[in-house]
């Protein structure tokens, strides 16, 4: 598999972020459940952790758990990736956002046929507005 033109990132790594992470929002959201310790998250806390409107933070949520690395319990979301496979992207991908964010962010934006089209979306969904 290739990566997107122009990245350095390892082709599976930016498969998986091709396939699994929408979003920027939705990469902060991932972190944000894979903070130690393991942790439930009610939809209510993810919108004041992250600061951004519920309607984008559930959107993340739906995304996250399609991709299987999130569980509902009970209401509550928590990091649960669906294999080890999962997991260890899931490391990589963050080891990678702190050595190279660019890279990642690329990677996650250059999927939109539209950027500026993503970046007005982003105000209709309030995303910017916390």
């Amino acid at each position: 598999m290739k990566a997107p033109p122009g990245s350095s990132l390892d082709p599976d790594l930016a498969a998986f972020i091709e396939g699994a992470i929408p979003s920027v929002w939705a990469l902060e959201t991932l972190f944000l459940l894979r903070r130690p310790p393991a942790a439930s998250w009610s939809p209510e806390r993810l919108v004041t952790e992250l600061r951004a409107s519920a309607p984008l933070v559930n959107d993340c949520i739906q995304r996250l758990q399609q991709a299987g690395l999130i569980l509902e319990t009970d209401g509550s979301f928590s990091y649960a990736p669906a294999s080890p496979r999962l997991g260890a992207l899931c490391d990589e991908l963050e080891a990678v956002y702190r050595e190279r964010p660019v890279a990642v962010v690329n990677t996650i934006t250059s999927r939109r046929p539209d950027a500026l089209r993503g970046f007005a979306d982003s105000f209709r969904l309030g995303g910017w507005k916390s």
